[in-house]
């Protein structure tokens, strides 16, 4: 199997599985905006589960992507396999001690870290009560889904991507069982959202386990943390810990402002949820699903110096998600407020809701594509060993936003929040595009280029369809959103044809092989 197909077949696995995990987020946030609307405690919830995610990325997801996979997909190529083992029970036994010391901490700590990423909340008392126990409550969560990480480090390693993109899906399910059957029994609703992460942590990280066992590896042997790999291992993960520190320092940022209702109005950090929710589903189905295959297919490349092919498959993978990227990002643009309007105006969930969520939709999915190619370019510079670039770049662009953020909030409330995050992702991956060219030499952009505008001039022609579908028809709200996403489907593929996307051709060139 070529290097392409075999990228597009795991690409695929991880994006099917996301599809799963996000389509059940869906119904997840339908109950849970019906429920609890943009409330009180629904604005809790969002920032006490905030800190445990941006914890994950710390010391979790983001260090398996950066650090664990590119050094042992070395050892896959070079070493024995019994050296390679070694190596992940060494990890194992330092993620163990590591996690657990931070949960200890942050179980303790819980009222200033909150007072710190939430300072408005500070004011309200009863707000500031539920946030903190909330947070008390899902500190453990960061210990499994640490290890999850871990887990779904070893395996992409090995390319074995099925469990771990299938482990996402089992989370969504045990968090509806909770908002359906333990919240109504809770003397705090709210607080059965908590129990429902905690439960789905152990479910999705107990999943794995069985392949990671029938593999080789053993019961954790707490006499084992030396290990030559667990050092390289370090070296890689310090500056990716300071990339992600930088990028939570922008969470913190844009938490801290959308917490100022007086200026930005009431009801923003629920609204940053639930178009969050929204405009990642095409990030999370193609920009993760190819940045997480392609890191050890490129972590092969560079291990065997085939800059070569290094190049092309980087270009592979930018074309891909652009082409789907750029279309989903002016649908999202054109029918951000009847998406909203249809997937969450009900119960507690008003026309004031869906107004400032619409908002804050339309402004982020401007940047959907640059989110996408931010993701491929840091796997590329992850697969050469190099975590420091990609942590100059997310410093600039921290700058950028903290600058576009004060000065776009004022005019645009919530939307000026969420344009300035676009904008600075923009320049992120323009800076990281141009660094890694100056790394290993001329990128060859011209054919992602032409792609490029070839896809936008067919999400163009969409755009124009569904912006007269919405102002002539009359049916009800998911009836409406469902017509037009079809029709928009329907008039970028025909155009596609027509402009001659080479993505879509070999799209269905691999359906008619399936088939």
């Amino acid at each position: 199997m070529s290097t392409h197909k075999s990228l597009a077949r795991s690409a695929g696995i991880i994006g099917l599985g996301i599809s799963a995990s996000r389509l059940l987020g869906f119904v997840r946030d339908i109950i849970i905006a019906a429920v609890f609307g943009t409330s009180v405690p629904l604005q809790a919830f969002v920032v006490a589960f905030r800190i445990p995610n941006m914890l994950r990325d710390l010391v979790g997801e983001g260090a398996a992507n950066a650090a664990f996979v590119p050094v042992l997909s070395s050892y896959v190529v070079k070493k024995t396999k019994e050296e390679f083992w070694g190596l992940a029970q060494a990890l194992l036994n330092v993620m163990i001690v590591v996690l657990a010391a931070i949960t200890a901490f942050g179980m303790v700590f819980t009222p200033a870290i909150v007072a710190l990423i939430a300072p408005g909340f500070v004011k309200d008392p009863e707000k500031f009560r539920i946030t903190v126990e909330l947070t008390r409550w899902m500190f453990p969560y960061i210990f499994l889904v640490g290890l999850t990480a871990y887990t779904t480090g070893i395996l992409n390693s090995l390319k074995l991507f099925g469990a771990s993109a299938f482990s996402q899906p089992l989370w969504n399910i045990v968090f509806i069982a909770a908002a359906l059957w333990i919240c109504p029994v809770m003397q705090v609703p709210v607080m059965g959202l908590a129990l429902g992460v905690l439960a789905g942590g152990v479910l999705q990280l107990l999943v794995q386990v069985p392949q990671l066992a029938s593999r080789g590896l053993a019961f954790p042997r707490l006499d084992r943390f030396r290990h030559p790999g667990a050092s390289e291992v370090g070296r890689l993960l310090v500056p990716r810990v300071l990339g992600a520190s930088i990028y939570q320092v922008n969470v913190f940022v844009n938490t801290i402002l959308a917490s100022l209702s007086s200026i930005v109005g009431e009801g923003a950090i629920a609204a940053i949820y639930y178009s969050n929710r929204l405009w990642m589903l095409p990030l999370a189905i193609f920009g993760t699903a190819f940045s997480q295959a392609m890191l050890p297919t490129m972590s092969e490349h560079a291990a065997k110096e085939d800059i070569e092919k290094f190049k092309q498959t980087l270009s592979f993978s930018l074309r891909s998600v652009f082409f789907i990227t750029v279309p989903s990002s002016v649908g999202l643009i054109v029918l951000a407020r009847p998406i909203v309007r249809a997937l969450f105006e009900r119960g507690s969930f008003d026309s004031y809701s869906t107004r400032i969520t619409a908002d804050a939709l339309l402004f982020y999915s401007i940047g959907l594509f640059a989110y996408a190619g931010v993701k491929i370019l840091v796997s590329a510079f992850y697969s050469l060993k190099d975590t420091k670039t990609p942590v100059k770049a997310a410093a600039a662009a921290l700058v950028i936003n903290i600058i576009l953020n004060l000065a776009l909030m004022f005019p645009l409330k919530v939307g000026g929040l969420a344009l300035a995050t676009s904008l600075a992702s923009i320049a992120n991956f323009f800076m990281l595009f141009s660094m890694l060219g100056k790394k290993i030499g001329h990128l060859g952009a011209g054919p992602v280029i032409d792609s490029f505008m070839r896809v936008l001039a067919a999400s163009a022609a969409m755009a124009a369809v569904l912006m007269l579908l919405d102002v002539n028809m009359m049916m009800r709200p998911v009836a409406k959103v469902a017509v037009m996403v079809a029709a928009g489907i329907a008039v970028f593929l025909a155009a596609c044809v027509v402009l001659k996307v080479e993505e879509f051709k070999g799209a269905v060139k691999w359906i008619s092989r399936r088939r």
